[in-house]
């Protein structure tokens, strides 16, 4: 392999010296040793969340390229992003910080001009940092209005082409280009100096909406599917999550033709690569929501010579903890203002606790008008090993799906509540109203989340504890929504 530590950096017992030796060591070895450093690459797919991948267990996914990216890698059970939606969730990846801390709840603003993210750490210390593909969403919309660019550019806040070497943005929904992703991906690789360790994020829009207009479904059929619990069972919701798995197929081949045009380029072995999406897929109960499928994502990174292959890590990851585990991979010390936490020790196969607890919010998106939740949300959710609490602010508002709300799908869903054809359990899943403040859910005895625990004496306890827990990281991150409290009257 190509990949190999310099051998000052291994303990006499196995394992790996701590991030700040790592840095230290790094000032006084050669030059060429900088060579060493591995390049990163981030794959990020949009709008996907577990378990729609063949390796976390869907009976209905057919992912086998990506199936055997995690058969060389550690697969993690347990990732999850700080937002139901791509812009927050995606800046949390790069600042190292919740929406909430950076002020980046409302879907198109982005994080303030003196905030440092890890690919301006990277950056000051040799690497090229790139951004290619799908939309990277970190400077606001693709398209603003006039006078939003020009308030951009008067605070600052247009510095994405000064804080990357390089930024495309290209479309890979068409056949056409989805094909094309080698030479895409070659042609951004011979932008980077010879020699020279590389960051780079390429963004996937598969498996976002809309879908093709007429995908080919002979691999999906609909009547075959095995449909979650809190599905209803119509024709049209069983079209609607066929198209789905046939743009996350999309999404396999794709993949698989990046990774076969980095191992073809002689990359493969000195390149530590994730993959993650950046948010749960637009199904039901999914993007826009903070139930399990809208922030519960899949996360596997390979890294050859350090992460054992078929590796599994079951540890509480969050999205704002892959900046920290880049730097310290890498050498370089985490920027104090971060709150991400390094997941490396489990990536190197030494027992790490994670996280304790996962937090995530859900704000203004931009899809919807600001009189439905696929518009204008507020919530905020904590989850532990064990259950997830969420904090509904805005229970008189009914849910809308975030970009369902044209899909026939939806149409089918309203049409039969209307005409009270839909069973009591669904009926109270998508159209309670007013819905509760408080959610709980027991995620090991009831993963569909379809039992609201709240407000029973049995887990009143555990109720208590995750709602002070939640207020606590509510103050810490300066939130402007109303501390909760199982004291406030519903």
């Amino acid at each position: 392999m190509a990949f190999q530590f310099h051998p000052l950096l291994h303990r006499p017992h196995g394992g790996f010296v701590s991030a700040s030796s790592l840095l230290c060591l790094a000032l006084l070895l050669p030059a060429r040793a900088a060579d060493r450093r591995p390049n990163i690459l981030f794959l990020l797919s949009d709008d996907h969340s577990v378990p729609h991948l063949g390796c976390y267990g869907s009976p209905n996914a057919i992912t086998p390229n990506l199936d055997a990216f995690a058969a060389e890698g550690m697969r993690f059970t347990r990732a999850y992003t700080t937002a139901p939606q791509c812009a927050p969730s995606r800046a949390s990846f790069f600042f190292g910080r919740s929406p909430v801390g950076l002020g980046v709840t409302r879907f198109t603003q982005p994080a303030p001009g003196d905030s440092i993210a890890f690919t301006d750490v990277l950056r000051r210390h040799g690497y090229w940092v790139g951004l290619d593909g799908r939309f990277h969403h970190l400077g606001g919309k693709n398209k603003e209005e006039p006078h939003v660019e020009e308030a951009l550019r008067e605070a600052g806040l247009d510095y994405i082409d000064r804080r990357f070497d390089y930024v495309r943005v290209v479309s890979l929904k068409s056949e056409e280009n989805l094909t094309a992703i080698p030479a895409f991906f070659g042609e951004t690789l011979e932008k980077i100096p010879r020699g020279k360790p590389f960051f780079l994020y390429f963004g996937f829009k598969q498996p976002h909406r809309p879908w093709k207009a007429n995908p080919d479904l002979t691999k999906f059929d609909p009547a075959k599917l095995k449909l979650p619990p809190d599905f209803p069972d119509l024709p049209a919701v069983r079209a609607d999550y066929a198209q789905f798995l046939s743009a996350l197929f999309d999404l396999d081949r794709g993949f698989g033709l990046l990774m076969k045009e980095l191992q073809e380029r002689g990359l493969a072995d000195n390149t530590l690569v994730v993959f993650m999406a950046d948010n749960g897929e637009s199904l039901l109960r999914g993007k826009g929501t903070l139930y399990d499928r809208g922030t519960h994502v899949p996360l596997i990174v390979r890294w050859p010579g350090v992460v054992a292959a078929g590796a599994r890590s079951d540890i509480l990851v969050s999205g704002e903890d892959l900046a920290a585990t880049v730097l310290e991979a890498v050498g370089l010390a985490v920027p104090g203002a971060m709150t991400s936490v390094s997941f490396l020790r489990a990536l190197q196969g030494e027992a790490s606790g994670g996280r304790k607890y996962i937090f995530a919010e859900r704000s203004w998106h931009g899809s919807g008008p600001v009189t439905r939740t696929d518009g204008l949300d507020l919530s905020r959710s904590i989850t532990s090993k064990s259950h997830r609490l969420i904090y509904n602010v805005l229970p008189d508002r009914a849910y809308t799906p975030v970009d369902m709300f044209k899909a026939d799908a939806w149409r089918a869903l309203t049409e039969a509540h209307a005409a009270k054809l839909l069973s009591p359990l669904h009926e109270r899943l998508l159209f309670a109203a007013p819905r509760p403040i408080f959610e709980l859910f027991d995620l090991e005895r009831d993963p569909f989340e379809l039992t609201n625990l709240a407000g029973q004496p049995a887990t009143e306890a555990i109720e208590t504890a995750l709602c002070n827990e939640l207020a606590r990281w509510m103050v810490r991150e300066s939130d402007f929504l109303p501390l909760p409290s199982r004291k406030r009257k519903e």
